[in-house]
Parts: C-alpha cells; sequence; structure tokens
C-alpha cells in the first residue's frame, strides 16, 4: 500500500592493433540479471505509513513534528490535489471539471499524483512517507493497490484517536485563525459524520490486518508527539 531494471552490457574490450594483425577478442561475461542471483539487490521500496484521524485529531501537527525531527516526508493528498488544481496541466482542467460538476475526482488520480510527489521525493534519497487523511474510505485504499501495487511497503496505519468532543473544541479554536471557511461548528460536524461513516471501516482493516498503530490524541502537543514519535521511531534506525 514498479522496480528499474539492470542494463546489460554488449561492449566489447577495445583492442589496440595499429598493425592490423589478426587478433581473437576476449569474451565478455554477461552479467547474470537472474531472480536466484543471490549477489543482485532489488532497488530498495520507499516505506509509507497512512496516517489517519477524525478532523481536528491532530493529524497535521504531528506529521510536521515527525518530519522536523527525523527529516521523512509528508504528503496530504488533499494539498496534492489542491496545487494540481492549479498548476495549469491537463490533469488541473480534468479535476477542475468534475469539482465544478459536483463529482468525486477519480482516486487513480489522486494516488498517481501521490506516487509522483513520492518518486520526486525518492531523487533526493527521501525513503519514508507520512500519508495524511489518506485512504479515507475503501474506494481510496482499492485505488492504492491498483496504482501502486508493490512500488512501496505499507508499514501501518497511525490512528490518532480522540473524541468527538475534543475535536470539535481544537477545530472551534483553530477556526479562529485559520480562515478555513469549513471551521465552523456545522462544517465540523457534516466533516465528523463523513468521517464516522467512512473512515472507520478502513482503520478496521488495517487492525484486522495486524497493521495499525492506535495513539491516544488527548493530551497537551507535546504528550501526544511522544506517543506518536514512539510508533515511527523503528522505522527510523
Amino acid at each position: 500500500y514498479p522496480l528499474c531494471a539492470l542494463a546489460v552490457s554488449d561492449e566489447r574490450p577495445t583492442l589496440k592493433n595499429p598493425v592490423h594483425e589478426p587478433v581473437t577478442p576476449k569474451p565478455t561475461v554477461e552479467p547474470k540479471v537472474s531472480a536466484a542471483n543471490p549477489n543482485q539487490q532489488a532497488p530498495a521500496k520507499p516505506t509509507v505509513v497512512f496516517v489517519l484521524g477524525g478532523p481536528g485529531a491532530g493529524k497535521g501537527t504531528n506529521c510536521q513534528n515527525l518530519v522536523n525531527e527525523f527529516g521523512c516526508v509528508h504528503l496530504s493528498a488533499g494539498d496534492l490535489l489542491r496545487a494540481e488544481r492549479n498548476s495549469g496541466s491537463a490533469n488541473a482542467e480534468l479535476i477542475n471539471n468534475y469539482i465544478k460538476d459536483g463529482k468525486i475526482v477519480p482516486v487513480e488520480i489522486t494516488v498517481s499524483l501521490i506516487k509522483a510527489a513520492m518518486e520526486m521525493h525518492m531523487k533526493n534519497e527521501k525513503s519514508l512517507f507520512l500519508i495524511d487523511g489518506f485512504p479515507r474510505d475503501q474506494q481510496n485504499l482499492e485505488g492504492w493497490r491498483k496504482v501502486c501495487g508493490d512500488f512501496a511497503e505499507v508499514a501501518f496505519c497511525l490512528f490518532l484517536d480522540a473524541p468527538e468532543a475534543t475535536m470539535v473544541e481544537r477545530l472551534l479554536e483553530r477556526g479562529k485563525t485559520s480562515g478555513r471557511a469549513d471551521d465552523n461548528e456545522e462544517s465540523i460536524k457534516k466533516r465528523l459524520r463523513t468521517y464516522a461513516e467512512k473512515t472507520k471501516g478502513i482503520i478496521e482493516i488495517f487492525a484486522n490486518a495486524g497493521k495499525m498503530q492506535k495513539v491516544n490524541s488527548v493530551g497537551t502537543m507535546e504528550e501526544v508527539y511522544g506517543r506518536v514519535r514512539e510508533t515511527i521511531l523503528p522505522l527510523t534506525q
């Protein structure tokens, strides 16, 4: 939740024969690229942690703290979509048309943006990725499997667990300075209902697969981050 091939050289040794005497070139030994070759190492896969939790659970804050401490990469599906909408690309027009018509952007586009962002960061030798707010539902998870396949190794899903009252309080406080139109009580309750209906099912899938790290997200920022940090620490060593 696709790998490069080794190039095989058929270059022959350079022959220095100024008097044009017949020379029998030595045969080249081509490298074995069989999967059975124990000396052949496949490129390392990137490691992914899906970060889930209700609105106001602290996903963005804790991801940023992990980036600051460990140098991992924090990707938000929503941020990538918003950036692509303003990029002027062919995808931008397609995404904007879907949104204008009130339709959901196909998950394949979202996952492709995530994958492209990962590939870009991998060129800078980044290998640990925190994907925030994804997958939100079963369709997202299926889209990830379809587009990414075995491109990345999903270590686990980090679930930040907080009571609804705590999340509402945090979002209302954030709304005083965030300028976000959806940080009001009516919008917050709608977002919480959507989360409860869709995302909780995904959390159960990871829990049943033994790939769930549940963290209590109640407490000071320092207390919560201390718990989050313990789950990520083994991936950084």
